[in-house]
C-alpha cells in the first residue's frame, strides 16, 4: 500500500522552529471525533481501543491509498496533507462512508463519528511538522462541520467541482476565528445521486425563468397582434387563436405559411421552444418494460474442477479443490451505459458519469445487486453476481500460473499501476487489454469487481461446489480483480479482498453471471 509519513505533533499557531523553512501548496484534511469527551466518559478504554483501530484500519490506509501524508493523530482527530485536492476529498468521502458502515449496527450514542474539514492553502513544512493559515482554516471548517459530514473551502471546491463524483451544497461565506477574510464553505454530498438532485434544482430554476420570459414575450406578441387587427383605416382581421403562453411551439405549428400571424415579432417567442418544452410537457418516465435493455455480452463457461487459492497471501489459503458447474459470465465488466439504463428505469440508485464504454465505478455491493435484479426482471433471465469460486475459475482461464498469461508480468495484459502503461486517472474502456483463454476481458486490473460471497479472512470452511459462501459476517463482501490504481500483485486471479457492503468506492465495479 505504501508508507505513511508522520509529522511531529505541535501547535499550528506557534511560530516555526529555527532552521530552514519550506513552503508548499497543499490540500489539508482535518478530522475530529464528535462528542469525544462523552464517549471517553462512558467507556474510556473501549473508546480508546476503537479509535486506534479506526486509525489503523481505515484512516491511515485511506490516506496512503490517496497519496497523502499523515501529519499527526491527536487522540480525538487527525491532520493529513495531499498534493491533490481531488485525492484529499476522495479520501475524506471514503473515510466517512466507511464509518457509516461501521456504525450501522451500533446505537447512536455509541457511534464514533468524525467531522472533516478540507482546505487548500500555502503551508510551511518542516521535516517533522506543518503549520500555517491553510491548516488553521481547515481546522475552523472542521469545527463548523456536522458529525459524519465533509465540509470544504471555496478554494477546494474550485479545484474539484468537475472532477469528483459527488454533489455540493453551498453554505455561503463564514467568518472564522483568527482569519481576516470570510471563508466560502461547501458541504460535500457523497451520494452520486446528489449530483442529479443538485443539477435538477438548478435546471428547474432556469426552466422557470425561461418559462416566465416566454410568457412575457408571448403576451407582448398577442397584444401587438390585437392592436394591429383593430388599427383605424385597416381591414379588421380575425383575432388570432389563443395560444398558451408556456407552449410557443403550438403557435408556430398552427400558423399557415403566409398567414398574417407570422410576424417578425413572433420569432423570439418560438426560438427557445426546445429549451422550454421540459417545463410545459415533460416526457413520461419510461417504464422498465418499455425501455430497451442492452444485455451484457456473455461467455459460456463449461464446468470443471480447479485448485482455488494460492500460498502467496494468508487470505488465499488453504488451496483447495473446487468443482464448478456450467454458467455464463460477462465478457466485460458492466459499463456506464448499461448501468445508466438501470438508473433511467429508477431501478439503480444513481446516474453514473463517464464514457459509455468505460466500466461502472463507485458502486457498492448493494448497487451491484440492484443492477443484477433489474437485468433479471427486464430480461426474464437469471442474472446475478458470480460466486467467488466462479470468478476465479473464469479468471484463470484453465491455467494455474501466477497470472493467466504466465508467472511473470507482461505489458498489455492488464490495467494496473505498474502493468506497463503510464498511471491513469480513470480506468481504460472495457476490452482495452488482451482477453484470457476463455475470451474474457479485464479479469485482473481495470476495476475491482464485486462477487456474491460474504467476506471471510481465509478459505477455512469454504464450500467446494462453486457456490457463494454466504455464512458469517456479511457486513463486508468479497472483491476480485484489483483496479487501475493497484499494483500488479492485485491482478493475480487468486487475489481477494473484502469491503463494506453498503459503501461506494471510486475503484469498485462488477460484472454479472448467468445461471443455465
Amino acid at each position: 500500500m505504501g508508507e505513511i509519513r508522520n509529522f511531529r505533533s505541535g501547535s499550528h499557531d506557534d511560530p516555526p522552529p529555527n532552521g530552514r523553512m519550506s513552503r508548499r501548496l497543499a490540500a489539508i484534511i482535518v478530522g475530529d471525533i464528535a462528542s469525544y469527551s462523552r464517549l471517553m466518559q462512558a467507556d474510556e478504554e473501549g473508546t480508546h481501543v476503537r479509535v486506534k483501530r479506526i486509525e489503523r484500519d481505515l484512516i491511515e490506509p485511506s490516506i496512503v491509498e490517496h497519496h497523502g501524508s499523515l501529519v499527526k493523530t491527536t487522540g480525538d482527530g487527525f491532520i493529513a496533507i495531499f498534493d491533490s485536492p481531488v485525492e484529499a476529498v476522495r479520501c475524506s468521502i471514503v473515510i466517512q462512508q466507511n464509518l457509516i458502515g461501521r456504525n450501522a449496527s451500533l446505537a447512536k450514542e455509541s457511534r464514533i463519528e468524525y467531522r472533516i474539514g478540507v482546505n487548500l492553502g500555502d503551508v510551511i513544512v518542516e521535516p517533522d511538522d506543518v503549520y500555517g493559515d491553510g491548516v488553521n482554516i481547515a481546522t475552523r471548517i472542521e469545527g463548523i462541520a456536522e458529525p459524519g459530514q465533509v465540509y470544504i473551502s471555496g478554494a477546494i471546491y474550485e479545484q474539484i467541482k468537475h472532477k469528483v463524483v459527488c454533489g455540493y451544497e453551498a453554505l455561503g461565506d463564514r467568518k472564522v476565528k483568527n482569519i481576516t477574510d470570510p471563508v466560502r464553505i461547501y458541504r460535500v454530498l457523497p451520494d452520486a445521486d446528489a449530483v442529479g438532485r443538485t443539477r435538477g434544482r438548478r435546471e428547474n430554476v432556469l426552466i422557470f425563468l425561461l418559462g416566465l420570459t416566454l410568457l412575457v414575450i408571448a403576451s407582448g406578441v398577442l397584444w401587438y397582434l390585437l392592436m394591429q387587427s383593430h388599427s383605424p383605416g385597416e381591414q379588421a382581421a380575425a383575432p388570432p387563436l389563443p395560444v398558451p403562453a408556456a407552449s410557443p411551439t403550438s403557435q408556430s405549428a398552427q400558423a399557415e405559411p403566409g398567414s398574417s400571424t407570422q410576424t417578425p415579432q413572433a420569432a423570439p417567442a418560438a426560438s427557445p421552444s426546445t429549451a422550454a418544452a421540459p417545463a410545459t410537457s415533460p416526457s413520461p418516465v419510461p417504464t422498465q418494460s418499455a425501455m430497451s435493455v442492452q444485455e451484457p455480452e456473455m461467455v459460456a463457461i463449461r464446468g470443471g474442477s480447479f485448485a482455488m487459492g494460492s500460498n502467496d497471501d494468508p487470505t488465499e489459503r488453504p488451496v483447495h479443490q473446487v468443482a464448478i458447474k456450467p454458467f455464463a459470465i460477462g465478457k466485460y465488466p458492466v459499463t456506464v451505459q448499461q448501468w445508466n439504463e438501470c438508473a433511467a428505469a429508477k431501478a439503480c440508485a444513481f446516474t453514473a458519469v463517464g464514457k459509455d464504454d468505460a466500466p461502472i465505478t463507485n458502486a457498492s455491493w448493494t448497487d451491484a445487486q440492484q443492477y443484477a435484479a433489474f437485468l433479471a426482471q427486464a430480461t426474464k433471465k437469471s442474472y446475478r453476481l458470480p460466486s467467488e469460486a466462479e470468478w476465479e475459475y473464469a479468471a484463470r482461464g484453465g491455467t494455474q500460473t501466477k497470472y493467466w498469461w504466465g508467472d511473470k508480468l507482461q505489458p498489455g495484459m492488464a490495467g494496473c499501476k505498474d502493468c506497463g502503461d503510464a498511471a491513469a486517472e480513470q480506468p481504460a474502456k472495457v476490452g482495452s487489454f488482451k482477453p484470457n483463454p476463455f475470451g474474457l476481458y479485464d479479469m485482473g486490473g481495470g476495476v475491482d469487481q464485486w462477487v456474491e460471497d460474504c467476506w471471510h479472512k481465509t478459505y477455512q470452511g469454504a464450500p467446494n461446489d462453486g457456490s457463494a459462501w454466504s455464512g458469517g459476517d456479511c457486513s463486508s463482501h468479497v472483491l476480485r480483480s484489483g483496479s487501475w490504481k493497484n499494483d500488479s500483485r492485485y491482478v493475480r486471479p487468486s487475489n481477494r479482498d473484502g469491503y463494506d457492503t453498503n459503501v461506494r468506492y471510486p475503484t469498485h465495479g462488477f460484472r454479472v453471471a448467468l445461471s443455465p
